[in-house]
């Protein structure tokens, strides 16, 4: 055979391996999901996955600078001054509870501590969490503190001694077992290892404090898939345990996000087999109206669980989109005004907390307090310390309660 016969059988071989390798990987692809599942980010329907929870900008949305005084949609003539002017908008309604009893309803979430480089009693509001435990947790303006017990895929966190300890020197304490077990990159938990976790947490608790509260960890929204999720837990753990599970205080969170698998959103919780839930889009995150109607199908999803005498808190909720997407703090306001004037109000004969007037919810907590990768909701600025325009609002609101 010729050197250059050689030379072509050689190639040849190569390319012939270089075919099959090409092969071997497009089975891999396809045969975990689909050939084009790597590209559908980037398609034209669904914008691309930077963060999970919030997308990046489509083309059909204008970017604008992130600022507090944003540019205003048009208003008829004899509407007031765009200007973000707090005392203006907020719109305060009677209810009949004592001021001090209002106050301790409102709540934040922490993302950036330590809560004491925030002059937080300019909001006076009653309580805030920061999604961990604290032995001695900062009381400032006689803010109540919110425990949080934290799970990851070693076990929960802390270990249970120093949970014990914990409880034991803050006596009456809320405690929140878990944050958003029902999304993959949160807590993350199947609804049967949650049931034997919080089996296990409440009974040391209680142990350790018969006074304290205990709460089952936040799902991202009431939706029927989150539903499905909690009757699982539920079920779960009468399997386990042959009784019902104590639940001391409901807790959910009350976002509007996407529920679909490998999008943005909060995609689907674990130990359920399905591809999509509510597929909401960007302009639904704030919109008032499916806002309430969750809050509605909580409370209808607890009568029906055999769980409407208990207290519903909301320990997280708020507007992650950025400025950029059109959510510019004049609508962040509005948003937020609104859902307070709902939490105040909203009662229901055959739904609501007896104890409470028969309202829907006693507690919520509005993220956040100052917050870098979700800033839109800052009531602080994460790098001065200082209030916000949105920060003086919330404390206008409350202030026109007492």
């Amino acid at each position: 055979m010729s050197q250059r016969s050689r030379w072509s059988t050689a190639k040849l071989g190569v390319i012939g391996i270089v075919l099959v390798v090409i092969g071997a990987l497009l089975v891999v692809i396809t045969g975990r999901s689909g050939l084009f599942s790597a590209f559908r980010a980037v398609s034209l329907e669904q914008p691309t996955v930077v963060d999970r929870l919030v997308p990046t900008v489509p083309a059909t949305i204008v970017s604008t600078p992130l600022v507090y005084a944003a540019t205003p949609k048009p208003v008829p003539p004899a509407s007031p001054s765009p200007a973000m002017t707090p005392a203006a908008q907020a719109s305060p309604l009677p209810v009949d509870l004592p001021a001090a009893a209002i106050q301790e309803r409102f709540g934040v979430g922490l993302a950036l501590p330590p809560v004491d480089q925030y002059d937080v009693a300019r909001l006076r509001a009653g309580w805030y969490l920061d999604w961990q435990t604290n032995p001695d947790p900062p009381r400032l303006n006689g803010m109540a503190y919110a425990q949080m017990v934290r799970f990851a895929a070693e076990g929960y966190r802390p270990n249970l001694v120093t949970i014990e300890a914990i409880a034991a020197n803050n006596p009456g304490s809320l405690w929140l077992i878990g944050n958003e077990p029902d999304v993959v990159w949160q807590d993350n938990m199947t609804p049967s290892d949650y049931a034997r976790s919080y089996h296990e947490l409440y009974r040391a608790l209680k142990k350790a404090d018969p006074s304290c509260q205990v709460a089952i960890g936040g799902v991202a929204q009431p939706t029927p898939l989150r539903f499905q999720y909690l009757d699982m837990i539920l079920e779960a753990y009468g399997e386990l345990y042959g009784e019902r599970m104590p639940v001391d205080v409901w807790n959910v969170h009350a976002f509007i996000l996407r529920e679909e698998e490998d999008s943005w959103g909060v995609d689907i919780p674990p130990g359920i087999e399905a591809s999509s839930g509510v597929l909401y889009e960007i302009e639904d995150h704030d919109d008032l109206e499916i806002f309430e109607q969750q809050v509605f199908a909580f409370r209808r999803w607890m009568k029906a669980s055999g769980e409407r005498e208990k207290p519903l808190i909301i320990s997280e909720y708020g507007i992650l989109m950025p400025a950029d997407y059109g959510f510019d703090q004049r609508r962040v306001r509005d948003f937020m005004v609104a859902t307070f004037d709902f939490f105040l109000t909203a009662a229901d004969d055959e739904l609501g907390y007896a104890a409470d007037g028969n309202r829907l919810v006693q507690r919520w907590a509005w993220y956040s307090l100052s917050d870098r990768t979700y800033a839109t909701g800052n009531l602080f600025d994460p790098d001065t310390q200082q209030i916000t325009p949105l920060g003086l609002a919330h404390a206008d609101y409350i202030s026109h309660l007492d």
